[in-house]
C-alpha cells in the first residue's frame, strides 16, 4: 500500500514485534528516503507504548518484499546504514 506526500511516497512497512511468544508484526507507516530503505513514521491502529518493536519510530530501515496472507508486502528486516 503506498501514498503519495509531496515527493515522498509513504508506505506501509511491516516491523517485527519482540517478546509475544509468536510472530507478529505491526504494520508501521513509513517514507521512502532511497530505494529499499524506509523512515518508520508511525504506528498503524495501535498503541506502540505496549508494544516492543525491533526498530523503533525514526529508524530508517531495510526492507524486503514477503508474501503474508497472500498478499506482498514490505517487512523491516535491518537498519540502513
Amino acid at each position: 500500500m503506498s501514498e503519495e506526500v509531496g515527493s515522498a511516497t509513504r508506505m506501509t512497512v511491516y516491523v517485527r514485534l519482540l517478546n509475544e511468544g509468536t510472530e507478529v508484526c505491526r504494520p508501521v507507516a513509513a517514507q521512502e528516503v532511497a530505494p529499499g530503505k524506509y523512515r518508520l513514521i508511525k504506528s498503524i491502529g495501535s498503541d506502540a507504548l505496549d508494544e516492543e518493536w525491533e526498530f523503533p519510530v525514526g529508524a530508517v530501515v531495510r526492507c524486503v518484499e514477503q508474501q503474508r496472507d497472500g498478499q506482498d508486502v514490505l517487512v523491516a528486516v535491518s537498519l540502513a546504514e
